[in-house]
């Protein structure tokens, strides 16, 4: 495998990485307070909150599965820039972020980036390399 190619995994297991921090949110609402800067009171925004951290549990295994299984490279990239770009999106459209969402939305954006050339990389491989 050529170092550019391996790059290409290496870009997954990052952006696992960022999505794994959420997890600590199935804990608790004081964990979830702790992640996102936001009161959680309600019952309701708790459990969306905890079903969002599990959400991104499932998205950093596929990440990480997509490190080291080829064919779900593709599919891993495009659910995590899917992801990511919808936060983006939607954080760019609030005009008041806490600090926190903010520090999301920045890793989100450098690990978009990350994916990107990640993708490009992945489409320009010849289809017999192994990255």
């Amino acid at each position: 495998m050529r170092w550019p190619e391996a790059l290409v995994p290496l870009a997954l297991v990052a952006a696992g990485l960022i999505h794994l921090p959420p997890l600590a949110g199935l804990l608790s609402s004081a964990r979830l307070e702790a992640l996102y800067g936001i009161p959680v009171r309600e019952p309701a925004l708790e459990l969306l909150l905890r079903h969002r951290a599990l959400l991104f549990g499932l998205l950093a295994a596929l990440l990480f599965a997509g490190a080291f299984r080829r064919e779900l490279q593709i599919p891993a990239i495009i659910a995590a820039l899917a992801s990511m770009g919808g936060f983006l999106l939607l954080a760019a459209q609030s005009p008041e972020l806490a600090a926190p969402l903010r520090r999301i939305a920045l890793a989100d954006l450098a690990a978009t980036l990350l994916l990107l050339a990640a993708l490009a990389l992945r489409a320009w491989a010849p289809q017999g390399d192994t990255a």
